[in-house]
């Protein structure tokens, strides 16, 4: 089972989208897939239509209450299931720091479905906390979206010297561009020089009309527009990602 996290500092960078068209692709591609939206603001799962019947689950989860398993959902899609966004996350931070801070415990809980999926996906909340770092202990990739700007190339170098200076495995950290407008010259010159950083997969995700409509069509790109200049892009991305974790 490999588990990929899709995570930025900061939101509004094209975290959920890249999240919600990934598994998709993956579930599409054959991989069994399961896509857990830890964010409070339930974007992924309001792209899938997806809601829990109950409240608290993800607390009751993290306290051994609930089963991973029993808050799994079907999305309609062969080979995709989900586990929706919960209001309970947002205090996420407090129960883990009840159980000592322990950076362990998330990739204990996904134990649990370990040998069912061929791929998790974790759509993260923003921000560096102690879910940040179980969920950086959990991953077997950190995918990071990043908008070629001045500000988020900053943000890249700080999510870096985070990696560093709490000893995770930079490896882990694999970086694409997302909201890109090869029209602009800044984009094209901040493009150029972060691929020399060896960190970014070279396919980007450009910023198109496509994306911005799986809000009002709930569902990834792939499904209503296949053959649009957004899909071929995430997909030929997809590919990226999938050779370079696989490898």
């Amino acid at each position: 089972m490999f588990i990929a996290s899709l995570y930025n500092l900061k939101g509004g960078v094209g975290k959920t989208a890249s999240a919600v068209n990934f598994a998709y692709m993956a579930a599409k591609d054959g991989y069994k897939t399961l896509l857990w939206d830890l964010d409070p603001q339930g974007a992924a799962s309001y792209y899938y239509k997806a809601t829990n019947a109950a409240k608290g689950n993800v607390r009751k989860i993290m306290e051994h209450q609930l089963a991973l398993s029993e808050v799994i959902l079907p999305t309609g899609y062969n080979g995709l299931d989900i586990i929706p966004a919960d209001s309970s996350a947002r205090k996420l931070d407090i129960i883990l720091d009840g159980h000592h801070g322990s950076k362990k415990y998330l990739k204990t809980i996904l134990k649990e479905v370990a040998g069912i999926y061929d791929f998790v996906f974790i759509d993260c909340p923003p921000g560096v906390s102690i879910v940040a770092d179980n969920i950086f202990y959990a991953s077997d990739a950190v995918l990071m979206p990043v908008i070629p700007t001045t500000l988020s190339v900053r943000t890249y170098e700080q999510v870096k010297s985070y990696f560093e200076s709490k000893d995770i495995d930079l490896g882990k950290l694999m970086c694409f561009f997302t909201m890109t407008d090869i029209r602009k010259n800044m984009h094209n010159d901040i493009m150029q020089q972060l691929y020399q950083d060896k960190r970014f997969f070279e396919h980007y995700v450009p910023n198109l009309s496509d994306i911005e409509k799986m809000g009002i069509r709930n569902a990834p790109v792939e499904v209503f527009a296949p053959s649009g200049f957004a899909n071929i892009c995430y997909r030929a991305l997809w590919n990226d990602i999938k050779e370079g974790v696989l490898d």
